[in-house]
Parts: C-alpha cells; sequence; structure tokens
C-alpha cells in the first residue's frame, strides 16, 4: 500500500529558482522609453537578486523580485525613483503569488518583453 501524499512543506521552493518568497510591483509615471527596465535590471544585477521585468500594454513597468531580506528592500526603494530620467508616480506592491514565483527564472534578472 503507497502513503498518501502529504501536502508541499512551506519552506520548500515553489519556483525554479528555489524562492519561497517575492514582491511583485506595477510602476507608474513617466516609466517607459526612459530604459527603466535596463536600470532595473542593472540594480537587481548589482544585488544579486533573481527576477524580471517588463513594461506593460497599459503604460506601466511590471517587476517581480525573487527573495526577501536587505537586497530585496534596497531594490524595491531603487523602483519608487526608478533612473535620472523616469518620473515614477505611483507604485503598487504586493506579495508574489505562487504563480508569480513559478515565473521566476532559475538566476539572474531578465528583461522580458
Amino acid at each position: 500500500m503507497t502513503e498518501p501524499l502529504s501536502p508541499p512543506d512551506a519552506d520548500q521552493p515553489l519556483s525554479p529558482s528555489g524562492c519561497t518568497t517575492g514582491t511583485h510591483l506595477w510602476i507608474t509615471g513617466r516609466v517607459q522609453g526612459v530604459s527603466y527596465r535596463a536600470a532595473a535590471k542593472a540594480e537587481a544585477d548589482d544585488l544579486g537578486l533573481i527576477g524580471w521585468v517588463r513594461n506593460t500594454a497599459e503604460g506601466a513597468v511590471e517587476l517581480l523580485v525573487g527573495g526577501d531580506g536587505p537586497a530585496v528592500d534596497a531594490l524595491l526603494r531603487w523602483a519608487g525613483k526608478g533612473p535620472e530620467s523616469a518620473e515614477v508616480t505611483e507604485v503598487e506592491e504586493r506579495e508574489a503569488t505562487e504563480p508569480d514565483l513559478a515565473s521566476l527564472p532559475q538566476a539572474g534578472f531578465e528583461i522580458r518583453r
């Protein structure tokens, strides 16, 4: 007789990257056409984070970062300012969902289209 399947352990990774937590952002203002995505990638790379950033059809920038801690906090603070040429008016932030975490790359930070 086989053992019943047990629910996933809360400490088990939900994504290929191994992250069990993350933050999903939507950044609005003058954030497209000002190199926001490239600057976000450079900032995340400098901080050693994983995730992705992309433009939305509505004119915002969407950013997902895996993990928590000081490096993530630093990226979230940066996102509220963006690169010098951007004018951020609002940052909507929420905890990443399981599908969000599943979309994280295994390593590094990506610009998605």
